[in-house]
């Protein structure tokens, strides 16, 4: 079963200096209906403007992967930590308890677009470095993986995370390894099927799957986007 729900419908925030919207509760943005799918804590699209940054702030215990999609992005910590994030790049960090981060766009001249994502992190399992890759112009690229698969980021919990780039009029079948997926719209519209069910899929939207073996994309446009795979 697919549930499709519009960008429109989901949280949004114009401070000025950020954009964002927001596909669950976040921040300001509170809603008890969307507080999460199962572990998936938080997927944010933001553009950050030239030169902005957030202030120093601790994190909850989770993991995070940042997907920049223009612009750069620099994460710092008050225990010396630097990481310099670019475009086209995925990067993975596990905040530490007790620890301040920094993130900012350190270009003067050019907004930073970035998709983050909040993962609930596992009990009991050690927090990491960083880990990184860099997104290609593929179809479908594995991009997170419970234990990096084909080198992808080894997210050490029941979650695999697939960047999707499809031109027009292709189409793609995707096998799905639990019984919940979430599909994450970044640009373009597809028709989604798990043949129970068809949905079009916009520019901005999120999509809940459920119950379902396998899920195809019809690209009508160019796009690009995200599955989320919940295997625990």
């Amino acid at each position: 079963m697919i549930i499709h729900r519009t960008a429109k419908q989901a949280g949004s925030a114009d401070y000025g200096w950020l954009q964002a919207k927001y596909a669950f509760s976040f921040g300001h943005y509170f809603d008890p209906e969307f507080l999460g799918y199962g572990p998936l804590k938080a997927l944010n699209q933001e553009v950050l403007a030239p030169g902005a940054g957030f202030q120093p702030k601790s994190y909850p215990d989770v993991d995070i992967v940042n997907l920049i999609l223009r612009g750069k992005h620099d994460i710092r910590d008050n225990d010396g930590l630097y990481l310099e994030n670019k475009q086209d790049e995925c990067r993975f960090f596990s905040p530490r308890k007790g620890v301040s981060y920094t993130e900012t766009n350190p270009c003067g001249q050019s907004p930073l677009t970035r998709i983050q994502i909040w993962l609930r992190a596992v009990p009991g399992v050690p927090r990491r470095g960083s880990q990184s890759l860099t997104l290609t112009s593929e179809p479908v690229q594995l991009i997170a993986s419970p234990d990096g698969e084909n080198g992808s980021i080894d997210l050490q919990q029941g979650i695999r995370i697939s960047h999707l780039n499809i031109r027009a009029g292709n189409s793609f079948t995707l096998p799905l390894y639990g019984r919940r997926a979430f599909y994450q719209s970044i640009h373009g519209c597809v028709v989604a099927g798990d043949g129970q069910k068809q949905e079009v899929v916009e520019c901005g939207d999120g999509a809940f799957i459920q119950d379902s073996r396998e899920v195809t994309f019809h690209a009508q446009t160019d796009c690009r986007a995200l599955l989320i795979d919940i295997i625990a």
